[in-house]
């Protein structure tokens, strides 16, 4: 069934409802079940605990597997709490393992080793097996649900082969090749099979030009990959090139989304964006602490100004042009931040190289302060009468937007080289230290030259 719109979901969702008020399971379980699962997700995350109840007892742990898999992981800790421990073991056990991994990063230890215990032991040691790796790298987000065969198999035997384990496979548009010593050395597709004589061997079809990720590779990498080489899957080795898992396309959107997210919390200056559903006590908890360091950056601009005090009591129309001025540094190093964030996220830094996006950006920053450098003096000389105030000011807002575009690109790539995530060089952070630096370039200009402004 195709994704339902607002009120197409509200309309089964009225058949759905009045099946569970009457208790007619298999109203309930046409209706259902006849959706996708991504619209029987967003059903069931809306209903009360007591109808959720109900529907545990109306579906099978693999039907409930299928809707858990469509549930945010930050969300779904609720409904595993409120299952049967043994029924919520059993909805782990039909998940894809990469994705009962991912749902256990976000349970309490207590709880993760509560349902290990419960689950089979097979089903277990799958899971267990994967989340002993670190989070957001390759490892922890493949899946080992695939499908491989080995060199010295015929195309007929291979085929019986993918027959009988495709059904618990994630993907089977790619088969890996592997050695007698369980290493990675070829790749199949689904459309080479098909087509290949059945006495052929494997070796003599498969592709030995292989693009695999190491497990330790961090996540981001990962999806740079896919997007690159637009694989539907990518293979994951160990050091000795043995094949551990696959990745798929479906975890690389989740990962593209998570990152996404994960940059742009950062760049507003917050822990993490906030859930709508948050309460204002978790909200602030995530937003106090960028809030106080900002606070006491702001405290040192405040002073900085102060120690310019004798200057402003000469010439208190300097005090108008404070806010233009570090206005103007905080709008355009935000502007330079946010370019080089997305360059080093997509890479495009690394082939068009950092000196030639450094350079690229002070000439912007040249062209872009000579250009608001030249209006706002005329402004100020029709305005205030005086020349050299205009130039003051115009100059004043030539360095600060030339030093603050390179500030806003140069403070990402120096992360970036110390291994630290450039996205933390925040709006906000970067707001505040142009702030201060506007602040030093006009009130020294402007207490160099004072003698030509009075």
């Amino acid at each position: 069934m195709e994704h339902l719109e607002d009120h197409e979901r509200r309309e089964v969702w009225n058949k759905v409802k009045d099946a569970l008020d009457h208790d007619h399971i298999d109203q309930f379980r046409a209706e259902f079940l006849e959706l996708h699962p991504y619209d029987q997700a967003e059903i069931f995350v809306g209903l009360d605990t007591e109808v959720r109840m109900q529907i545990y007892t109306y579906l099978s742990p693999e039907e409930i597997a299928d809707v858990m898999e469509h549930i945010d992981y930050d969300e779904i800790e609720p409904f595993f709490t409120e299952m049967d421990p043994r029924f919520a073991a059993q909805v782990f056990a039909e998940m894809s393992t990469d994705d009962a991994v991912d749902i256990f990063n976000e349970l309490e230890k207590d709880k993760v080793a509560s349902f290990l215990t419960i689950m089979d032991d097979e089903a277990a040691q799958e899971i267990k097996d994967l989340l002993h790796y670190e989070e957001k790298t390759a490892g922890s987000i493949m899946t080992t649900e695939f499908v491989v065969v080995k060199a010295t198999m015929t195309i007929r035997q291979a085929m019986v082969h993918l027959r009988t384990e495709a059904p618990d496979a994630e993907t089977i548009y790619y088969t890996y090749v592997i050695d007698e010593d369980k290493r990675l050395v070829g790749v199949i597709s689904l459309r080479d099979l098909i087509v290949s004589e059945e006495d052929w061997l494997i070796a003599d079809v498969m592709s030995e030009r292989v693009v695999s990720v190491s497990v330790g590779d961090d996540q981001e990498e990962v999806a740079r990959m896919v997007r690159d080489y637009d694989f539907l899957a990518l293979p994951v080795v160990d050091f000795q090139e043995h094949l551990l898992g696959i990745i798929t396309v479906d975890d690389i959107m989740d990962v593209m989304e998570e990152e996404a997210s994960d940059d742009y919390s950062k760049l507003a200056g917050i822990a993490d964006v906030d859930s709508p559903d948050e309460n204002a006590f978790a909200s602030a908890k995530k937003r106090l602490p960028w809030l106080v360091i900002l606070l006491f950056l702001g405290s040192l601009t405040a002073s900085l100004i102060g120690r310019f005090e004798e200057t402003l009591s000469v010439y208190p129309i300097l005090a108008v042009f404070i806010p233009l001025i570090a206005g103007m540094a905080g709008n355009t190093g935000t502007q330079a931040l946010a370019v080089a964030v997305r360059g080093i996220a997509t890479g495009e830094i690394d082939k068009q190289g950092k000196a030639k996006m450094m350079f690229r950006e002070a000439g912007t920053g040249v062209i872009t302060g000579v250009s608001c450098g030249v209006i706002i003096t005329l402004i100020v000389y029709f305005w205030q009468g005086n020349f050299f105030l205009g130039v003051l000011v115009g100059l004043s807002i030539l360095m600060t937007l030339i030093v603050a575009t390179l500030a806003g690109s140069l403070v990402p790539l120096i992360m970036h080289r110390f291994d630290i995530d450039p996205a933390v060089a925040s709006g906000p952070f970067i707001t505040t230290i142009n702030d201060i630096i506007s602040i030093l370039i006009y009130f020294g200009m402007a207490t160099a030259f004072m003698n030509l402004l009075i």
